[in-house]
């Protein structure tokens, strides 16, 4: 995979004023009869009917490697103004798109984005800005010493951000926030360009910027800064695979009636959009710049790649194994200098590559770059307990300690680590409150429940769960406001799934329900933190049905060269009393609430533990 020149590709100011657009159009000589042309107007303008938008003809050259490239240079200042009262020539944002004019087809086709904008403005817009002042960073990035956490020492957080802080300036708001509860990565649903104001945005049409929704991309600099200033790596949720039916590529080709298309086609399983094709040279070098530039100009710490089966099509293929591999080598290349020392700690690299692929997440995690995978075991094997399935707390059991999961696998010269990724509540899935209750509210002249919610009465049948996640095995991710006992009713399809917006009520923080998750969360986040046993070494689930399991009691361990601790969660309304054999000698701490500590003069020592109904307890004591 190759760099796309990028210096010609986009708009770019060269001068005061003058701004310079280039775009790869392959498929679009003049000979078949084709112009492109630019329509711009400055964005004060756009909504006033009596000031039309300017227009101006692209000229067209031949690029060896990638085919049609169509280019202009614009000089706002001198060129006249459409009406006295515009304001062309000023400085600000200018808002654009293409129009392509086939008179052998006899086709006018316009609102083609440009597939290279670094902006967007309102509606199907690309964007500049004429005087654009770019974020300092301020040297604090190569200097600071900050370095991206380790793969296992992760606590990912994910959020959208108009749902969590009304947009990138409020976000940054939240920081402090986010850091006091204990998190160290932050993942932001996508942040590309959609075609819709309220959308997920999983069906992109922009993807070398921020979405004007959110905030510009001085805005996204800043959050990602500050992220760093407080020990919190920041990745995004990628999309790849699939566009939206907006997006140019698809767009274009489309109104011009081809058959075939120079960048979607049948790759992989494509489940959603309009599938990309990896097969082509000009797509795998298009998301590998993607990738690049998102980490260099904007400091991202790795990605969270959605819907990976779309474009997995094996371990040396030209999809998901290729990106990531390139996408790592060169970072491998650039041996750690200024700011991208913060993947560099000693000998190695920890750019956060975080795979999607639900049919394979074990498979697609150990034969690709992926350093850590995207998975429903978790969500999935805790819902079945919820609701009383029989065997379910083995599958959990398993699921928790990462059964059959290696910790690092060498690829070639590279030994990376491996982590699988465990949640109970992810933006794909109604609230796990929901599993213990439903409330129907806000009913219609005819009946109908307009509005559903998890009964927030059930909140302490969490906690278990709770404990389990973030004692587990690999690396805990919680969900938007999951901290506060969030109870979001999720659609399982339609609009109303990915087009109504779920704000985390921030006001749940001050509730009694709020108060004992977020109280819990903290605390165990805090143990996560403070011993290393939690987020290394080895785990080891206790299968035994009789003495646990069929009182509806699960236990497993974690344990490394220095420490040990036992996990014991009980999934019922009522204490449990259990048998248990502790397998060393020392003072055992029980760390959620500091009583039922233990002295135990030689392992392998029984004691009868007990375990408070919807609740579990957490025993950890130093080797000697």
């Amino acid at each position: 995979m190759d760099h796309l020149p990028m210096g010609r590709l986009g708009p770019h100011e060269v001068s005061p004023g003058v701004v310079q657009f280039g775009c790869f159009f392959p498929w679009t000589p003049p000979a078949e009869g084709n112009r492109l042309f630019l329509r711009i107007i400055h964005e004060c303008d756009q909504l006033i009917q009596s000031i039309p938008a300017c227009e101006f003809e692209l000229a067209h050259q031949v690029d060896q490697t990638y085919g049609d490239y169509w280019h202009t240079e614009l000089d706002t200042r001198h060129t006249p103004k459409p009406t006295p009262d515009s304001h062309w020539g000023e400085e600000g944002r200018y808002v654009y798109r293409f129009r392509l004019l086939n008179e052998a087809r006899n086709k006018d086709i316009d609102w083609i984005i440009d597939p290279f904008a670094r902006e967007y403005g309102l509606g199907k817009f690309s964007a500049v800005t004429v005087g654009y002042t770019h974020y300092d960073w301020g040297g604090d990035e190569a200097e600071s010493g900050w370095k991206v956490p380790k793969v296992e020492d992760l606590v990912i957080y994910e959020l959208m951000l108009s749902e969590f802080g009304g947009g990138l300036k409020g976000t940054i708001k939240r920081l402090d926030y986010l850091a006091d509860l204990g998190i160290n990565c932050i993942e932001i649903m996508p942040m590309s360009n959609v075609a819709e104001t309220v959308e997920w945005g999983y069906l992109p049409m922009g993807y070398f910027g921020v979405d004007d929704r959110f905030g510009n991309r001085c805005d996204l600099q800043r959050l990602i800064h500050e992220a760093h200033k407080r020990g919190i790596a920041v990745i995004a949720d990628v999309v790849y695979g699939h566009t939206g039916d907006q997006f140019p590529y698809s767009y274009l080709y489309r109104q011009l009636g081809y058959g075939d298309n120079p960048f979607l086609g049948d790759f992989a399983d494509t489940m959603f959009g309009e599938g990309t094709d990896f097969n082509r040279r000009f797509v795998q070098d298009y998301f590998y710049t993607v990738s690049e530039f998102w980490l260099e100009k904007f400091h991202l710490d790795g990605f969270r790649y959605d819907c990976v089966p779309n474009y997995w099509d094996g371990p040396v293929g030209n999809g998901y194994s290729n990106l990531t591999y390139n996408t790592y080598r060169a970072l491998k290349e650039r041996g750690g200098t200024g700011h991208w020392q913060r993947f560099f700690d000693g000998g190695r690299i920890n750019l956060i590559q975080c795979a999607e692929q639900l049919d394979d997440p074990k498979g697609v995690l150990e034969q690709s770059y992926s350093t850590c995978g995207w998975c429903n075991w978790s969500l999935g094997s805790a819902g079945e307990v919820a609701v009383g399935a029989a065997g379910s707390l083995v599958g959990l059991g398993l699921n928790l300690t990462a059964y059959n999961f290696l910790d690092q696998i060498d690829h070639g010269n590279d030994t990376l680590p491996k982590r699988t990724l465990h949640y109970l509540e992810n933006h794909d899935h109604a609230r796990f409150l929901l599993k213990f209750g439903i409330v129907e509210r806000n009913q219609g002249m005819e009946g109908e429940v307009l509005f559903r919610e998890g009964d927030r009465r059930q909140w302490f049948r969490l906690q278990p769960y709770l404990i389990g996640l973030l004692c587990a095995k690999g690396i805990p991710l919680l969900w938007q406001g999951q901290e506060l006992g969030e109870n979001w009713y999720l659609p399982g399809d339609g609009l109303g799934r990915v087009a109504f917006p779920r704000h985390v009520r921030w006001q749940y923080f001050y509730t009694s329900e709020g108060k004992g998750v977020i109280r819990l969360v903290r605390r165990l986040l805090s143990i996560r933190r403070t011993a290393s046993a939690f987020r290394q070494g080895s785990a080891y689930f206790y299968n035994d049905y009789e003495r646990y399991l069929s009182k509806g009691v699960l236990l497993f361990c974690r344990e490394d060269d220095s420490a040990y601790a036992l996990v014991a969660l009980n999934f019922t309304s009522d204490e449990k009393e259990v048998v248990f054999d502790f397998p060393y000698a020392g003072d055992y701490t029980e760390a959620l609430h500091g009583g039922d500590n233990y002295t135990l003069a030689a392992g392998d020592t029984s004691r009868v533990v007990k375990i408070p109904g919807n609740y579990g307890k957490i025993w950890t004591v130093q080797k000697q």
